[in-house]
């Protein structure tokens, strides 16, 4: 065993890295669940999202498109589950799962060509100065533009969720979808605006797997990171501060436990693979400790009708 072998620095930045996707689709079904909207099929868009964009950028061999391509592919997957919670009100909890499992599958079929494929690489930025300043530059500012892009969603969220008109509607759908509704407020139109955005998102996310972290197309490639997300939004409360340490606290413990593994660390494989997983849910179980609660309608199908 070696643990002189693991660069603190490197470590840091890799965290970063390894945060991208779980953020990205975290940031996006908090949005979809402060609509009001439970949806459980974050795994099937961010698989579809990561076949998408693999597809695409080899296809142009520009993974700028690829990205876009994943984003689109998500949102689509997306709409469908909106048809059938928001149109045909059906259940959230089996559409979510149908998505998953329909997700999980059409990626499936579109991936049989892109095993072994390799993507057209994605360029880190070089930010003059900034990148040159000791220990924070290789940590911060090494990045590529996804990172930037995930932080920025984060950002942008929370300041939405808490100054802007569209915050206090969306909020407001999801506490009451009624009395939205009776002060005039398009409640379908905002659950399926925000169904979207997620699975943007997800997709967003799926790409960024397929495209950087590995990078290659690998049936199943997600590995449950899906579920993953829906875990961060739920025990931090739907705060987008803390799905953002949730998900820097779940790529740490991922990144961690392979250096330890390279360091020959005395432990089983196993053990260290299935430890991002459970140290992420208890962490978060204590930092949910508060007991805030979820929006109120929360998973209920409306009916203007009613």
């Amino acid at each position: 065993m070696d643990l002189s072998s693991i660069n603190p620095i490197l470590l840091l930045a890799s965290i970063m890295a390894a945060s991208t996707p779980i953020l990205l689709a975290a940031i996006g079904e908090l949005i979809v669940e402060r609509s009001g909207v439970l949806n459980l099929g974050v795994e099937g868009m961010m698989i579809t999202g990561a076949i998408c964009g693999f597809a695409i950028a080899v296809g142009t061999g520009s993974p700028a498109i690829g990205f876009i391509g994943g984003a689109v592919g998500g949102a689509l997957l997306s709409l469908l589950f909106a048809l059938l919670t928001q149109v045909a009100l059906a259940n959230h909890v089996a559409s979510g799962l149908a998505l998953t499992l329909f997700g999980l599958g059409l990626s499936s079929l579109l991936g049989q060509g892109y095993v072994g494929v390799k993507p057209p690489p994605t360029p880190k930025l070089d930010i003059p100065v900034l990148g040159d300043i000791p220990l924070l530059g290789p940590i911060l500012f090494s990045h590529d533009l996804m990172v930037y892009v995930a932080l920025a969603l984060v950002a942008g969220v929370w300041a939405m969720l808490k100054y802007s008109r569209a915050g206090l509607i969306l909020r407001a759908v999801g506490e009451n979808h009624d009395a939205a509704h009776a002060l005039g407020y398009k409640v379908v139109r905002v659950r399926i605006a925000a169904i979207a955005f997620g699975g943007a998102c997800a997709g967003l996310g799926g790409a960024y797997l397929s495209l950087v972290r590995v990078p290659q197309w690998t049936e199943g490639m997600t590995a449950g990171i899906g579920w993953i997300a829906l875990a961060l939004v739920v025990f931090a409360s739907w705060k987008a501060g803390r799905v953002l340490l949730g998900a820097w606290l779940f790529g740490g413990v991922s990144v961690l436990q392979l250096n330890l593994q390279a360091a020959g660390v005395a432990i089983p494989v196993e053990y260290l693979s299935m430890s991002p997983y459970v140290i992420t849910i208890l962490v978060l179980v204590i930092m949910s400790a508060d007991k805030s609660r979820a929006p109120a309608s929360l998973g209920r199908i409306f009916h203007a009708s009613q």
